[in-house]
C-alpha cells in the first residue's frame, strides 16, 4: 500500500490516471473516500461545473427566445385574422365609404337610416345578432319605413382559408346557395333558413347536399338551384362582398354599419336600439 501524504505543499502535484483504477490516491479535501469516487471528484471540479451550468443556461435562453418569437408571430397572424367578434361595450366607429350591395333592401327607400349588415351564414355570433337584434330591428324600424337594411356577405369561416389541403367551404358555400335562392326570389327566406340551422363550423351542416335540402324544404325550384349550386356561379360576387367589407375596415363578423359608422362586435338590443335612435334624431 502506498504511503499518501496527508497535505500537499502548495507547488506538489498529484498525478490523476486517465480512468478509475485500483490505486489509492488522495487530496487534502478528501482522505476517506473511494478510488472511483476519489478520481469524479478530483474531475469534477468547479469549472467544470460551471461549464455545464453555462452550456445549460445557453440551451434554456434559445428555447426562450424562440418561444417569445413563436408567440409574437402568433399574435401578429390573430391581429390580421378576422374573427367572431363576441359582445363589445364600443359604439360607433368613424363614418366610412360603405356600398349597400346587390342583394334586395328590406324596407323603404325614404327610409332616413341605412343599416348594412356584414356577416357569416356559419359565424355564431351572426346568428345571435339576426334572432336577438336583427327580429326586433325589422319589427320596430324597418317595417315602420324608419330604416333601410342590407345584408352582404363576409365569408371567412371556411377551413380552407386557414387549411390550404381542404376544399370544405361550407361558409362560401352558403353564402352562394343564399343567391341562388335570390334568383328565385327568395333571398331573405333563405337567410332565414341558414341561420335557424347553424351548427357547427365546418361540420357539414352547409355542405352543398344540407343547401340542396334546404331549397327543397322552402319549395324553391331544385332543378335550377342545384344547377347554381354546382356552378359556383356567384362566386365571385360573394368574393367581392367579403372584399369591400376589408376597405371599409371589417376586421370580422358580425360588423354593422349605420349610416356609415360601424358596430363590431354583437351588440345586445337595448344597446343597439339607443344608438339607433340617436341616429335617427340627428338624421332628422
Amino acid at each position: 500500500m502506498p504511503v499518501v501524504k496527508e497535505k500537499l505543499a502548495a507547488n506538489d502535484s498529484v498525478a490523476f490516471p486517465s480512468s478509475p483504477s485500483s490505486e489509492t490516491f488522495c487530496c487534502e479535501h478528501c482522505k476517506t473516500c473511494k478510488p472511483w469516487k476519489q478520481w469524479i471528484f478530483r474531475w469534477v471540479t468547479y469549472p467544470t461545473v460551471l461549464s455545464i451550468l453555462l452550456i445549460i443556461a445557453s440551451f434554456s435562453l434559445g428555447f426562450l427566445l424562440d418561444k417569445v418569437s413563436f408567440l409574437q408571430n402568433t399574435t401578429a397572424f390573430a391581429a390580421d385574422t378576422p374573427q367572431n367578434i363576441p359582445p363589445s361595450p364600443n359604439g360607433l366607429g368613424p363614418k366610412t365609404e360603405v356600398g349597400i350591395g346587390h342583394l334586395p333592401i328590406l324596407g323603404k327607400k325614404s327610409a332616413k337610416i341605412t343599416i348594412v349588415e356584414f356577416a357569416d351564414f356559419q359565424c355564431p355570433f351572426c346568428k345571435k345578432w339576426y334572432e336577438e337584434v336583427g327580429k326586433n330591428i325589422m319589427k320596430e324600424y324597418v317595417d315602420s319605413g324608419k330604416v333601410q337594411f342590407a345584408f352582404r356577405h363576409y365569408a371567412f369561416l371556411d377551413k380552407a382559408n386557414f387549411d390550404k389541403t381542404s376544399q370544405d367551404t361550407e361558409s362560401t358555400w352558403s353564402a352562394e346557395a343564399s343567391e341562388c335562392a335570390n334568383e328565385q326570389g327568395k333571398f331573405w327566406e333563405f337567410h332565414n333558413y341558414l341561420f335557424s340551422h347553424q351548427g357547427q363550423e365546418n361540420a357539414g351542416n352547409f355542405n352543398k347536399d344540407k343547401l340542396k335540402e334546404f331549397a327543397k324544404a322552402l319549395n324553391l325550384n331544385t332543378d335550377k338551384f342545384n344547377s347554381c349550386l354546382d356552378s359556383n356561379r356567384y362566386k365571385e360576387k360573394v368574393l367581392q362582398d367579403f372584399l369591400d367589407g376589408q376597405k371599409a375596415g371589417v376586421s370580422g363578423t358580425p360588423t354593422v354599419f349605420i349610416d356609415g359608422k360601424p358596430l363590431v362586435g354583437y351588440t345586445p338590443y337595448t344597446a343597439f336600439k339607443t344608438l339607433l335612435d340617436a341616429e335617427l334624431k340627428a338624421a332628422h
